[in-house]
């Protein structure tokens, strides 16, 4: 038996729920002849255990379940007969002064939200675009071949010999020992023997190579070098160092020519240069299309986020905070951080949790409206595209309809794809051209 609904605000509501004690009594009793039958206690046989000591066993534990059971069967038939949509969980307290006989409970909950999306027709949204040209291609090859860069000592006999007089210049590998002193005193982590570095690279910092530039091997420096405030080291940052390195070893890199082999090394067979080019092509226009469409999603559901009105149930706001600091902390230990005793504040993910579920009723609500489900076909048209960049394209596709969680997650961006063209079809769209660098960002530059 439930009572009216009581509005306590926006989104929030009470009910109170009842049910005769005697119900529950007759419930436990049955259970516990249930359990009786597999009791175990010594100095009797299995099943042959008194119904009191069973009683005394397990009492508790069947009534609390035979509580639970009753209690929430009751808030659902009370929320399905008043047509509430719950969200997140009910508050389950007892109710002072219940009728002699009768076990009462105040539920308290929130309920989801009308939405408004607004008129996408006004909707002003800004897409961008991009394209991949010779120099992005040329610009790749570049970055391959310094990825399968080897050294070589310089001043030998050959292209880049000189006699044994060579001097460290940006490019070259370098091979020294150093130690750093602040007044006179080492310091942890300002020692090291047989370092190895890239000068140019930027691993240093700028006084470290500008002082390794122009040595000799055998040749040795010594230098001031102020350590920036913001420094990692905390120990030293602001302070001023003196620096001594000493040059043992100096390399030269040979980057390898585009020909043949280069293109072979790329698992183009026949080493056609052309071949290889247009793979290069093909792979960046798909990183491109993928950050193309990754922005304007965002631009669409920033967009959404702004027309859309609605308020948020906290109890999906408060799961959704939960979730996010256990995906954090799960994701950090795969990392092989320890994060036994981190703290993770619900302040950091509340944000970005009430983002999530505001937009996650958007869209609930758009597809809803507008039959924007992921069909069959496009979810398998998804998957075949990720298998493109694959050796088995087979073993793709068995990978993701072999687990259904994976297919959601397909369905999942598939929707979102669809709600993206839904809304671009409706507003007011401007294309605004990126260049590739910028839209790659530090991964343009290698």
């Amino acid at each position: 038996m439930a009572t009216a609904v009581e509005n306590l605000g926006k989104l929030e509501r009470r009910l109170t729920i009842s049910f005769p004690l005697s119900d529950v009594r007759s419930e436990v009793e049955k259970r516990l002849k249930v359990q009786a039958k597999s009791a175990r206690a010594p100095g009797f046989r299995p099943g042959k255990v008194p119904m009191k000591m069973v009683a005394a066993q397990y009492g508790y534990q069947i009534e609390t379940e035979v509580l639970n059971d009753k209690v929430g069967r009751a808030f659902n038939d009370a929320a399905n007969e008043n047509n509430l949509r719950v969200a997140g969980f009910p508050k389950i307290e007892p109710k002072e002064g219940s009728p002699e006989g009768q076990l009462a409970f105040d539920a308290t909950f929130e309920i989801y939200p009308e939405v408004e999306i607004g008129d996408l027709s006004q909707v002003e949204i800004e897409t961008v675009k991009s394209s991949v040209t010779d120099v992005e291609i040329d610009k790749t090859i570049d970055i391959l071949r310094k990825q399968r860069v080897h050294f070589h000592t310089k001043g030998e006999a050959g292209e880049h010999g000189d006699g044994g007089e060579a001097v460290a210049a940006n490019g070259d590998r370098v091979t020294v020992d150093f130690v750093g002193k602040i007044d006179g005193e080492e310091f942890a982590g300002g020692k090291a023997e047989d370092y190895v570095f890239v000068l140019g690279e930027g691993r240093m910092l700028p006084e470290f190579e500008a002082a390794t530039v122009g040595l000799k091997v055998g040749e040795a420096k010594t230098f001031p070098l102020a350590f920036p405030e913001d420094y990692h080291g905390k120990d030293v940052a602001g302070k001023t160092a003196e620096f001594t390195i000493t040059l043992k070893k100096l390399e030269w890199a040979h980057l390898p020519e585009v020909d043949a082999e280069f293109a072979k090394s790329l698992g183009v067979a026949d080493g056609d240069l052309a071949k290889m080019r247009e793979d290069i092509k093909v792979n960046l226009e798909r990183e491109v299309n993928g950050r193309v469409k990754a922005r304007n999603k965002e631009a669409v559901m920033d967009a959404l986020v702004k027309t859309a009105t609605l308020d948020v149930p906290q109890a999906l706001i408060d799961q959704d905070t939960e979730r996010l600091a256990e995906m954090t902390r799960q994701d950090m230990a795969a990392r092989g951080m320890n994060v036994k005793d981190v703290p993770f504040p619900p302040e950091l993910f509340k944000d970005k949790a009430e983002r999530r579920v505001r937009l996650g009723l958007i869209l609930s609500k758009l597809v809803g409206d507008n039959e924007l489900q992921a069909t069959p076909e496009q979810v398998k048209a998804q998957i075949e595209d990720f298998a493109q960049s694959y050796e088995d394209p087979r073993e793709v596709l068995k990978y993701y309809y072999s687990d259904r969680r994976r297919l959601a997650e397909v369905e999942a961006l598939v929707l979102e794809e669809n709600v993206v063209t839904y809304v671009l079809g409706l507003s007011k769209t401007s294309a605004k051209e990126v260049p590739f660098d910028e839209l790659m960002g530090s991964a343009a530059q290698g």
